[in-house]
């Protein structure tokens, strides 16, 4: 993976103070990585086309959707050019996401980072789970690459940003759980906690 990096001065906020302070951005610039069942392998799925009448098995959605009520709906975006600062995870579900017409689009990827009790570096999500999680690293992030149809299917708790692309707008499917956004959204915001913003470099 090729990382480039530099550094602007710009300003921010200082949310304790309500001031306005200078801050050292870090600009990482990622290399997308197309995305297969084999690069995406740590992070979910890569779910392809198959034959009529094939049997369920390994290269279907492993879903888990046991922990509250399923939603399936087409999500309409706009304006998410290829740049994030912030990734969010969910850890009740196994989300899926696709493009409709099979356009190019890509999303930031870092593993699931859950865990169980307390430790260095840990934080608690102080929502409805309570889980505990450690943050991700800016060094664990990835970009990548979606082309055609398929679509990605995210592990419970693999954090995520995007779906990112470069026309207007696009229309995605997208299914987790009908709270998922509401109580199960947590977020990790790298201009504040790491000085960083990505970008993807295409």
């Amino acid at each position: 993976m090729e990382v480039v990096i530099t550094y602007e001065v710009r300003e921010g906020i200082d949310f304790c103070g309500g001031k306005k302070i200078e801050m050292e951005v870090k600009s990482v610039k990622l290399k997308a990585i197309e995305a297969t069942p084999e690069t995406f392998g740590e992070y979910g799925q890569v779910v392809e086309a198959s034959p009529d009448g094939d049997e369920f098995g390994p290269r279907d959605a492993q879903l888990d959707l046991s922990r509250g009520v399923p939603r399936f709906y087409i999500m309409h975006l706009e304006d998410r050019s290829l740049k994030f600062t912030n990734i969010t995870h969910h850890t009740s579900v196994t989300q899926c996401l696709g493009a409709i017409g099979g356009h190019v689009w890509y999303l930031g990827i870092a593993k699931a980072s859950i865990v169980d009790e307390k430790g260095d570096n840990v934080v608690k999500y102080s929502c409805a789970s309570g889980h505990y999680y450690v943050p991700p690293s800016v060094e664990d992030v990835r970009v990548f690459k979606i082309t055609g149809s398929k679509f990605l299917k995210l592990n419970r708790g693999t954090w995520h940003a995007g779906p990112l692309f470069r026309a207007e707008s696009m229309d995605f499917y997208n299914l987790e759980l009908s709270n998922t956004n509401v109580v199960d959204h947590t977020s990790h915001d790298f201009v504040k906690e790491n000085g960083v913003e990505f970008l993807i470099d295409e």
